[in-house]
């Protein structure tokens, strides 16, 4: 299994051969863990050759963990897939989203679909991701996702439901800050809220990226689509996490309007900047807290 540290990007087919020729300076790769089920496919392949160079996390959008659908035969098969990709590829982390995809008919829908945050449905999901981990013989850890509605009947707040859920299963948390902004934004709580009542030792993965903005109805709703860079709040939003979670590997997301390998990389820097900033002011504190403290005595 590899170690995923630092910042890492989205790896994209544009920029296959730029990593097997030039191997850019990058610690880790995200790779959406669908695209690779087959062995036999090109894209599988070019991985096979990126994954000696590059350690790897799987990011994967088809568990539908929030899936009310009791054994649902395409949702187990679809776990098992992720099994035999995980397998061949051993990534560092696997990962999934707080939604539903898999209908009770047997279906997947082509998107990531919220789920009430009830007692009921708590219970649904923490015994999914029971399930996922025994398949998978390991931790995932579960991103929280961006929304555009809510629910009437959602007595907990989205960051309770995340925390209990890693207290129940032993999963771990994929901090999407860019999804928190625009949550916030939508739904109008406070970004520092969230952030600050997330349990430390759960968060183990952080997600960048851009998004979108339209109005519908007269409301201005913000959209992750991850075909942007990262917004100056969103940026102020990861120092604040980078303060609280310490340099937890982090991952600049981009997944439409994919750019040329230089803006992800680019991204990849500013994030690096900002974490040699936190671990800057940091040190400096301990060492005036420690000259203080000899002063005294």
């Amino acid at each position: 299994m590899q170690s995923i540290q630092g910042v890492g990007i989205s790896l994209k087919h544009q920029h296959f051969r730029e990593f097997l020729n030039n191997k850019p300076d990058v610690p880790w790769l995200e790779i959406h863990t669908e695209n690779f089920f087959s062995p036999a496919s090109t894209a599988s392949k070019y991985l096979a050759q990126i994954r000696q160079h590059y350690a790897i996390s799987a990011h994967c959008v088809g568990m539908s963990l929030g899936s009310a659908a009791i054994n649902c035969p395409i949702r187990e098969q679809h776990l098992h897939k992720i099994k035999n990709t995980v397998e061949w590829l051993q990534p560092g982390l696997v990962s999934d989203h707080l939604s539903w995809s898999a209908s009770p008919a047997g279906h997947f829908l082509p998107d990531l679909l919220p789920i009430p945050l009830t007692e009921e449905a708590f219970t649904i999901v923490a015994n999914n991701i029971r399930r996922a981990q025994d398949i998978l013989q390991r931790q995932i850890l579960v991103e929280n996702p961006s929304s555009y509605l809510t629910y009437v009947d959602s007595p907990m707040t989205e960051w309770q439901f995340l925390s209990a859920l890693a207290e129940d299963t032993g999963c771990g948390l994929l901090l999407d800050v860019n999804n928190i902004y625009v949550s916030a934004h939508n739904h109008h709580f406070d970004s520092l809220t969230y952030l600050k009542n997330m349990p430390l030792s759960a968060v183990k993965e952080i997600h960048l990226a851009g998004f979108s903005t339209e109005v519908i109805e007269g409301k201005e709703l913000y959209i992750d689509t991850h075909g942007h860079r990262v917004c100056d709040d969103v940026w102020q939003l990861y120092e604040q996490a980078i303060k609280r979670f310490g340099a937890i590997p982090t991952l600049i997301e981009w997944d439409t309007n994919i750019p040329e390998l230089a803006v992800l990389l680019d991204e990849k820097s500013k994030a690096e900047a900002i974490i040699n900033k936190v671990e800057c002011i940091e040190n400096s504190r301990h060492i005036a807290d420690a000259v203080n403290g000899q002063g005294r005595l």
